[in-house]
């Protein structure tokens, strides 16, 4: 099925090609363009090309492929770095450059390598769509392959295999192969959805102590330019307990994404002491990329995180930053001259995100194991400003919000995590958990937290109108605690060892902040001053 070019307006193509559905790829152009069918009209449709087209010309062929932009799913993903289309981005270096040219594809994965493929079925069964055969080793991991769909197997061996090759096939004759291909806009089934019950423990102290987040659960980083939005995903990208890490550059600039490809490759996993790269998936889709490429690349991110957790794995998914794929959503609907909403973003913003949120979660995979998929998406406000409309789209959907400000970042105070702005829906449930499984004292540690906090916030009120020396003792053993609470354990250097803390660490650091309060707290009851008792010439944390 093939058709002609009838009109070019940027990224956005008209072709006379009938017989299209929407979603359908199309290939554009003599260089063999990729586009995507986004609006069909009775005699033409209309496509978004996924790459640069200068110098495509009206009149110029367009062939239609009868599907939809799919990923490749199988061995060989693990420890590469893609493009919103999913093209290796290492193979593509090393063919053509640091350049891609119009039309450049290349395998996915790995061909000519062999995959040592064992089956758990045999000739003679009968299987149903999504069942496990087989697993296919790749380092430590085990990809579990599964039925393509119902019917009996006539054959089905042990051995080592390519991603092209049969393991197998079934009564009718049709192959059976390690690799699999999935649409990347269909959310992958599962038997059911399960409520989340264990923590994503980060190794972020402000995060897993006072906001904690779930496996399976959606979080939000909102923070204007300069709060530290990117260096805390990659810290959690770095430390979270999660199987397998999959990493979205939506739109970052370019020396962020070499930066962060040249950090973890040399890093070791702290709760393996692998490779962190080997558990680590790359979606690169720098800001100088077409940008109906940059709308689709987390689509395919979360297919490729959706496919390990299938498999029983806990996959964690990153998106950096989820306003510049809401940008290239306006830009796409404004070349197709829609109706736009508030500040220029289309009227489905807010369906359309929570669509992609909503396949997050704890599931009973096809194949009976239990498997998460979380999300963790930084969000970019103009100005800061939280009411804009993508922050609070997102806000009808994320678990959890944490809000850095602005004003913490600029006095060097990382995590940038306001304590008060920020909360997480799944905080009583995470809470409980801790409570049993790393001291019965959490949730009453957390509370003296909070407290001590909360009274600074509003003794230093006080302090700006009677001044720190018209204030009691009391009020001073409480500028102090808190003060300790806000630069000992509240920060966290993101370059050092104190990186990441385990929730036994955590526990270990608040219990000992606040028995140092008690104890100054006795002291003061005694008779002496917040000076003596803390033994020194000044007091020095109640004096800033």
């Amino acid at each position: 099925m093939s058709g002609t070019i009838t009109g070019i307006a940027g990224p956005t193509v008209t072709v006379d090609l009938k017989g299209l559905r929407m979603y359908e790829i199309v290939l554009v152009g003599k260089a063999g363009l990729t586009g995507e069918v986004v609006r069909l009209e009775r005699e033409r449709a209309v496509l978004q090309v996924y790459e640069d087209t200068r110098g495509l010309a009206v009149g110029e062929p367009v062939r239609g492929t009868a599907r939809p932009l799919t990923a490749q799913l199988g061995p060989g993903l693990l420890g590469g770095m893609f493009d919103g289309l999913q093209r290796p981005l290492e193979k593509l270096l090393e063919r053509d450059g640091p350049f891609i040219s119009g039309g450049s594809s290349a395998s996915v994965l790995d061909s000519p390598r062999q995959w040592h493929f064992i089956p758990v079925k045999g000739p003679g069964d009968r299987v149903t769509a999504g069942e496990t055969i087989g697993q296919a080793e790749e380092g430590a991991f085990r990809h579990l392959v599964s039925a393509p769909r119902d019917g009996v197997l006539a054959s089905l061996a042990a051995g080592s295999y390519s991603v092209c090759q049969a393991v197998g096939s079934y009564d009718d004759g049709s192959p059976i192969s390690v690799c699999q291909e999935w649409p990347v806009r269909s959310p992958r089934p599962c038997r059911r959805r399960l409520p989340p019950t264990e923590p994503l423990v980060t190794g972020q102290r402000v995060v897993d102590f006072l906001y904690p987040l779930a496996r399976g659960g959606t979080a939000i980083i909102p923070g204007g330019f300069g709060t530290g939005k990117t260096i805390l995903e990659q810290s959690v990208a770095k430390f979270s307990d999660v199987d397998l890490v999959v990493y979205v550059g939506c739109g970052e600039r370019g020396n962020e994404m070499a930066e962060l490809l040249e950090e973890f490759a040399g890093l070791n996993d702290p709760w393996t002491s692998r490779r962190l790269m080997e558990r680590t998936i790359v979606v690169a889709n720098t800001s100088n990329m077409p940008v109906a490429a940059r709308e689709a690349s987390i689509y395919t991110a979360v297919t490729m995180a959706e496919y390990f957790r299938d498999m029983g794995y806990h996959v964690l998914l990153l998106a950096d930053s989820i306003s510049r794929w809401a940008e290239a959503l306006r830009e796409i609907s404004s070349s197709l001259e829609e109706m736009p909403g508030e500040e220029g973003y289309p009227t489905y913003l807010a369906s359309r995100m929570a669509g992609f949120m909503e396949r997050a979660g704890v599931v009973e995979t096809m194949n009976g194991t239990v498997g998460s998929l979380s999300m963790i998406l930084s969000v970019s406000p103009p100005g800061g400003d939280f009411t804009e409309p993508v922050t609070q789209a997102c806000l009808r959907t994320a678990g959890a919000f944490l809000m850095l400000d602005a004003s913490l970042a600029h006095r060097r105070h990382f995590p940038a995590v306001n304590w008060f702005q920020s909360f997480s829906l799944y905080e009583q449930t995470m809470v409980q958990h801790f409570s049993r499984i790393v001291d019965a004292g959490w949730t009453e540690a957390r509370r003296r937290c909070r407290t001590l906090l909360q009274r600074e916030e509003a003794l230093r009120e006080v302090a700006e109108i009677v001044g720190l020396e018209g204030m009691q003792e009391q009020d001073h053993l409480i500028l102090h605690s808190a003060e300790r609470i806000r630069l000992e354990f509240l920060c966290q250097n993101a370059y050092s060892e104190d990186a990441f803390s385990s929730p036994e660490q955590i526990m270990a650091m608040m219990n000992r902040i606040l028995a140092d309060h008690e104890r100054l707290e006795g002291r003061l009851a005694a008779g002496d001053t917040l000076e003596a008792a803390l033994g020194k010439g000044g007091d020095e944390h109640a004096s800033q």
